[in-house]
């Protein structure tokens, strides 16, 4: 079979998958007893193997197969959720990544994944012998027990004939408070049937409308293959009645008996002290897995807590009664190289709308005004809807930062909690793909230099978990994004003594230039350079980055209390509206987003300090920047002169122009590889009349 017109829906279904299975695994470690958690993990592990197997990529399959080994252990309860079993399937996951990646870039190198698997069997094969040396003197104690007590079992109405485990018993009761009937079902089929497994597809198809089956013997992969003789017995969670359940089964056909017994509190806790008899036997079953322990890799895996809000936490059973049903969303997937095209498109169509209306404008052609209007209406339109295709949340890139705090607590041997908060904030797709090495940065800045060790938390009496702060959310027509932690702060002095140490001249200036001093090339207060910190590259490239977007990034920082990251990024990086200026005998452009004001240039309202021009603008000392100068270009004698008040972050700046052209929405177009070294311009526009003019960086001004 041809499987290369599926490969890119595999590819992205299988990154989806993993991303999914990340965090999935990352909350059970947390909540080792959430049972919904575990079978989505199982779900989203046996998608991944299915599809593989079906792509040909043997290898993956291979791999996934034996997390699911292990992933069956921890449902039947013969293995605990432990950080460090967790720890190896978190590698078993980044393997599989990489598989995807390779298979993307077309790369036949083969991912080693031997040591892995044998890992894997490892951990199922000593998980499932403690278990039977465990079952065994169980039993031995349960027949004990039995001819103590008599015939206790005898009746049927107060012993289940399935085996139960925790897991088990757990959601029973979860649905036996929320109301739902739980029910054994024991079926006979008729010894005539012929196709046994179909019988059972509609067995449990019929449940499954009114309920959920969460045990069944034989299993799932038995009834299937017909490996059984013509008895099914089921546990089943519904809200229907026992009557109602057993008049639905009557109406299947080919069924010769039905049993049902109805499983109440009284029912599960005297199952559940049975099942006690497990628990009293503690030194055998440590002794046992003692053996799973030794096959792990011992990676001291210190605590990490993650936490994503707003977040939800509710079993299957309770989403079942409480959502209704909803209409499925349709969707199609869309290339994106696709959607740039029509980004372009639209893009010149603005173009040639503001040279419509630019012709219409010089040549007083008002019969053409009213359809010009018109076109204008319906441009702004459309170009309003390819933006909001175009914006994905920036849920798509905060996904990857539980799991790196995660990573990052282990390396650290520090304890922090990650708390994700805005991540349905949307963003262009542009901003999307480069915000996320950034962000990397910052985090991990704030979980080496930020949060301190637990014992000298504790001695400066904080919570001896540190907290790493993401927070999202849309201010105007920018988006904000804070990374904060409650760590030791920046220290002023120690900046200020690298700085003078590397030649930079701090005399004049505030604590928190001072302490933004950490965004300069090549600048870092770590003696020692590790695999995270040290090389003084990481907060340089976060500016750059930012820089590069048309964003800004501004640092806060208390002493002791912690520091904050504070970036703000346009919400689009490819139509802005401008106000247009000139300067000398050239046309510019100024993104709205950084203009606070324009105000008149009067000669008297300029001072002078330390040899530079400043002017009071509402109380604030703002420095001068003549544009003409900066750039180069010679000085005009017009009548009025002004000044245009910008703001970048925290900084203020006013900006001597030669005169105003007014405003309009505009496109930026990249300046191709020979002018991309000039970091006075973001990229060029081509206006109505046709003459290209290049759009001004504020940030790299002020």
């Amino acid at each position: 079979m041809d499987t290369s017109q599926y490969l890119s829906m595999f590819l992205e279904e299988s990154m989806d998958n993993l991303q999914t299975l990340n965090e999935a695994l990352l909350q059970l470690e947390q909540e080792p007893d959430n049972v919904d958690k575990l079978n989505e993990i199982f779900r989203v592990a046996h998608t991944i193997k299915g599809m593989a197997a079906t792509m040909g990529f043997n290898r993956m399959a291979e791999l996934t197969h034996k997390m699911e080994d292990v992933l069956s252990e921890f449902r039947n309860g013969e293995l605990k959720v432990t950080k460090q079993v967790v720890t190896v399937l978190f590698k078993c996951l980044d393997t599989l990544e990489q598989m995807v990646d390779n298979i993307s870039s077309g790369e036949e190198e083969e991912m080693p994944v031997d040591e892995l698997m044998e890992k894997l069997e490892s951990i199922s094969k000593n998980a499932k012998d403690a278990s039977e040396t465990i079952s065994a003197k169980e039993t031995e104690q349960v027949e004990t027990v039995k001819g103590e007590e008599g015939q206790e079992s005898k009746n049927e109405e107060n012993s289940t004939k399935i085996e139960l485990n925790e897991y088990d018993i757990n959601v029973i009761k979860q649905a036996l408070d929320r109301n739902y009937t739980a029910l054994e079902i024991n079926i006979m089929l008729s010894e005539t049937t012929l196709l046994k497994s179909a019988r059972a597809f509609l067995i449990f198809k019929g449940l499954e409308e009114f309920g959920e089956i969460i045990k069944s013997r034989p299993g799932t992969e038995d009834l299937e293959n017909e490996n059984f003789d013509f008895k099914i017995e089921l546990v089943y969670l519904t809200e229907k009645s026992k009557e109602d359940t057993k008049k639905l089964l009557k109406n299947i056909s080919e069924i010769d008996k039905i049993e049902i017994i109805t499983l109440d509190s009284h029912t599960i806790k005297n199952y559940y002290n049975n099942s006690e008899i497990k628990v009293d036997n503690k030194a055998e079953k440590v002794e046992n897995t003692k053996k799973v322990e030794k096959s792990i890799e011992k990676d001291e895996v210190k605590s990490v807590k993650v936490e994503v809000k707003p977040k939800t936490n509710t079993p299957n059973v309770q989403k079942k009664s409480a959502e209704p049903h909803k209409k499925i969303h349709q969707s199609v997937r869309v290339d994106l190289e696709r959607l740039d095209k029509f980004l372009n498109m639209v893009s010149e169509l603005v173009i040639n709308r503001t040279r419509l209306e630019q012709i219409s404008s010089s040549y007083k052609l008002t019969e053409l005004n009213e359809t010009i209007e018109q076109v204008a209406r319906t441009t702004n339109d459309l170009q309003d809807l390819v933006m909001k295709i175009r914006m994905l949340p920036l849920d798509t890139v905060f996904n990857r930062f539980p799991r790196m705090v995660r990573d990052l607590s282990v390396e650290l041997n520090k304890e922090m909690e990650l708390i994700i908060e805005g991540q349905d904030t949307e963003l262009d797709r542009t901003v999307i793909d480069e915000i996320g090495e950034p962000l990397i940065h910052l985090i991990r800045n704030s979980a080496d230099h930020g949060i301190e060790p637990k014992e000298k938390r504790i001695s400066e009496g904080k919570d001896p978990i540190g907290k790493i702060r993401l927070i999202a959310y849309q201010e105007g027509t920018k988006a904000v994004i804070k990374v904060k932690d409650d760590g030791a702060g920046i220290d002023v002095e120690r900046v200020r003594a690298k700085a003078e140490k590397v030649g930079i001249n701090t005399e004049g200036m505030n604590e928190n230039d001072i302490k933004n001093l950490i965004f300069a090339q090549g600048f870092s207060t770590n003696e020692v350079v590790t695999d995270i910190s040290g090389r003084g590259v990481g907060m340089d490239v976060v500016k750059t980055k930012i820089s590069a977007l048309g964003g800004t990034v501004n640092l806060t920082s208390e002493e002791g209390k912690g520091s904050t990251f504070t970036i703000k990024l346009p919400l689009t990086l490819q139509i802005i509206t401008a106000l247009l200026v000139k300067v000398g005998e050239e046309n510019l452009a100024i993104s709205l987003n950084y203009i606070d004001s324009v105000i008149d240039y009067k000669e008297e309202d300029i001072k002078k300090t330390n040899n530079k021009e400043i002017i009071i603008y509402r109380g604030k000392v703002l420095p001068i920047i003549r544009v003409n100068e900066r750039l180069g270009l010679p000085k005009t004698n017009g009548d009025r002169v002004y000044i245009v008040i910008v703001n970048v972050g925290e900084k203020s700046a006013g900006l001597i122009v030669d005169s105003l052209q007014g405003q309009q929405d505009i496109v930026i177009k990249p300046l191709g590889k020979t002018l991309k070294q000039l970091k006075e311009y973001i990229g060029a526009t081509i206006l109505g009349d046709g003459f290209v003019t290049l759009i001004l960086d504020v940030a790299a001004f002020v």
